[in-house]
Parts: C-alpha cells; sequence; structure tokens
C-alpha cells in the first residue's frame, strides 16, 4: 500500500477514535498501562537490554527488582517510563512553547543514575558507526552539534503544514543523523516522535523488537540515500496497529492488566 493510501487508512481510524472520546478514566489508565510497558520493553530491547515482557511489566507494576539483572538495566526500564510520564505532559504544550530545555530533559531522565555526567548535556566526541554495508558513516562533528541542534529546534518549534506521522518521522530521523548525545540517542528519539504523535492526538507508536532490522534499515536508508519513505512506513503501520487497539479497547471495555 502506497504511503498516502495508509495515511488515509490512519487518518479514518484516528477519525472513528475521536467520535469515541473523551475515553473513560478506566479505559486511558488501562491503554496507559498497556502502553507504558509495551513502548518500555520493546524500546529498551531494541537497545540490547535483556529485560523480557513480562519482566519490564513486573517493575513498573510491581516496583520489584529482577534478580540476576544490572542496576544499569534496571534503570533503563524506570528511567523510560519516567520519560513518558513526562512527555505526556509536556504534549499538551503547543509546540512553538516547547524549549531546548524541555527535549533536553528527555535525554536527562533516560539516563539519570546511569550516566548523569552526560545526561542532557551534548557529546565532546566523535561518533561513527559501521553500516550494514560495511561502510562507516561518521556523525556531525562534536564541534557542530550545538548548531545542529540549534536548527533542530529551530524547525521543530515551527509551524507546520505536513501530516503529524510525517512530522513525527522527521522529528525522529533528523535527530538520530545529528546524534548529539553518546548515549541515549534512540531511545531520546522515539520518545521525541511519540511526543509528537500524542500532541496531535495520536497514541504512542511503538517500534516492536521483532522489526528492529526493518527499522534500524530504515534510518540507514535515510542517512545514506536521503530516503525517508522507508522509515514512514514503519511508523505509519506502528501507528495503525496501535490506532486499531485503542479502537478495540474503547468497544470493548477492554482492560489491561
Amino acid at each position: 500500500m502506497e504511503l498516502e493510501s495508509k495515511l488515509l487508512e490512519i487518518d479514518r481510524l484516528k477519525s472513528e477514535l475521536d467520535l469515541l472520546r473523551p475515553l473513560s478514566a478506566a479505559q486511558t489508565a488501562s491503554l496507559k498501562t498497556l502502553f507504558d510497558i509495551d513502548f518500555t520493553y520493546n524500546s529498551a530491547a531494541i537497545e540490547g537490554n535483556s529485560y523480557t515482557l513480562q519482566e519490564t511489566r513486573i517493575v513498573l507494576l510491581d516496583g520489584i527488582t529482577i534478580g540476576g539483572k544490572s542496576v544499569r538495566e534496571h534503570l533503563e526500564i524506570v528511567n523510560h517510563k519516567e520519560a513518558i510520564d513526562y512527555i505526556e505532559k509536556l504534549a499538551k504544550k503547543e509546540l512553538h512553547d516547547f524549549t531546548k530545555t524541555d527535549i533536553l530533559n528527555i535525554h536527562r531522565l533516560i539516563l539519570q543514575g546511569i550516566d548523569s555526567e552526560n545526561a542532557g548535556v551534548y557529546r565532546k566526541v566523535p561518533v561513527y558507526v559501521k553500516l550494514k554495508n560495511g561502510n562507516i558513516h561518521k556523525f556531525c562533528d562534536p564541534l557542530k552539534v550545538i548548531d545542529e541542534m540549534d536548527a533542530y529546534f529551530d524547525w521543530l518549534f515551527s509551524k507546520k503544514e505536513e501530516h503529524p506521522v510525517f512530522i513525527a518521522a522527521e522529528a525522529h530521523t533528523r535527530f538520530v543523523g545529528i546524534h548529539p548525545f553518546v548515549d541515549g540517542n534512540g531511545r531520546t528519539a522515539r520518545l521525541i516522535m511519540n511526543l509528537i504523535l500524542i500532541h496531535y492526538g495520536f497514541p504512542p507508536a511503538i517500534i516492536k523488537m521483532s522489526r528492529r532490522s526493518e527499522y534500524l534499515d530504515a534510518i540507514e536508508s535515510r542517512q545514506q540515500n536521503n530516503d525517508d519513505s522507508p522509515f514512514k512506513n514503519v511508523l505509519i503501520d506502528a501507528v495503525k496497529e496501535n490506532l486499531e487497539i485503542y479502537l478495540d479497547t474503547v468497544k470493548n471495555n477492554i482492560i489491561w492488566k
């Protein structure tokens, strides 16, 4: 299905969901529980965290530490949930009212207690990554990070006419293209992406661990060929999946545990 056709379908689903709003307090709480766990598990897993979905649920719902896991992995789970709560509050602001500090705070929350020295602080070292084809991709020089991020913020906070899903996609790919931090770039990018989606009334989009390879290939496609259509496809599929879950939950009064 072409991108435009997929957009029409998610717009139809969102319109259907909007007619059912406002959701009840029980439905809202139930969906938040579902997506907090799902989003946290998958985002952490993509970065190599070994927590299972069930273990993530136990940590977030019961506050229990899982035996045999490192403090870092535990903090990655707990911090991500705190960052989700943060972006949900932040999403109520207008885009032009966002500040650099608002966005940098997302990264601070991600790395708090893990690498506090670098939490919310731009990198001062070069970062390279070896791509799937064996080529080396060099992210921008550390001396240029401040200028690149200033340009990113100017774009992010500006008025836009694009579809919200495309804005969210670009917010992600632009951010990872700069790679402004030593660590936590992917998690921060996915949170910013969902900040945009939630702001525009969409459910959060969860890039599943099962689609990790496709997701990373889509990012490489943007970096190597300046082609963002693969990433937009991945994101649209994720948005559609969660819109359908929202609708099913509301229509059938499902309670997620």
